[in-house]
């Protein structure tokens, strides 16, 4: 059973990475990842999505009827999505401002839909938990990666604090002669800094 959880939790840091192996959740990806701090940020709100909605649907799973299954996995998710909403809200201010619109967007991401339906509804709950915790532990990696890669290109630093905590401030690291890349915090720069490490991926094996 231990090991069984360890294995459920352990796939989505590598072997099931999101998006960089299920290719799923590009929306967010592409989208708030202008800084290392967004993409943290945006991972750890879905991550406490995905753990929390997979832990209930797993609970409830022999009571909910199959015909209106996606409908009460929507309307689980959706409560964890408002819950997180609002504790940004009134903790994390900057940050809930920064991710805007792609909070509450969370509700149709096809990552927590897709745990919810392909595995949560199916499972116990200890290894829907495990799954749902290492799938967005490695969503939060796979978006802070991104947000350090465009970040650091477009300006040269990496500034921010964690949901107002353990701030970090690292200037000039390439140097001060170094030219940002401007379009690297742009949208253009989204798309080919998330196609460069596709392609990193693709040619490391995931096994």
């Amino acid at each position: 059973m231990a090991k069984s959880i360890v294995a459920e939790f352990t796939k989505g840091l590598w072997k099931e990475i999101p998006p960089f192996r299920l290719v799923l959740g590009l929306c967010p990806t592409l989208g708030v990842t202008t800084s290392m701090k967004n993409g943290i940020g945006m991972g750890l709100a879905t991550t406490f999505v995905l753990l929390c909605s997979n832990i209930l649907v797993s609970l409830l799973r022999k009571v909910i009827p199959s015909k209106v299954r996606i409908a009460c996995f929507i309307i689980i998710i959706a409560t964890f999505v408002i819950v997180v909403e609002q504790m940004m809200a009134a903790y994390a201010y900057t940050l809930f401002m920064d991710l805007g619109v792609f909070i509450p967007l969370i509700v149709v991401n096809c990552i927590v839909l897709g745990r919810a339906e392909a595995f949560a509804s199916k499972n116990g709950i200890a290894t829907s938990a495990a799954d749902g915790l290492g799938i967005g532990v490695g969503f939060t990696l796979s978006l802070a990666s991104l947000g350090a890669v465009r970040e650091l290109l477009g300006t040269g630093s990496l500034k921010g604090d964690i949901f107002g905590f353990l701030p970090y401030h690292f200037s000039n690291i390439f140097g001060s002669s170094f030219e940002p890349f401007g379009f690297a915090v742009q949208a253009p720069g989204a798309f080919i800094a998330l196609g460069l490490m596709l392609c990193a991926m693709n040619l490391i094996p995931s096994k």
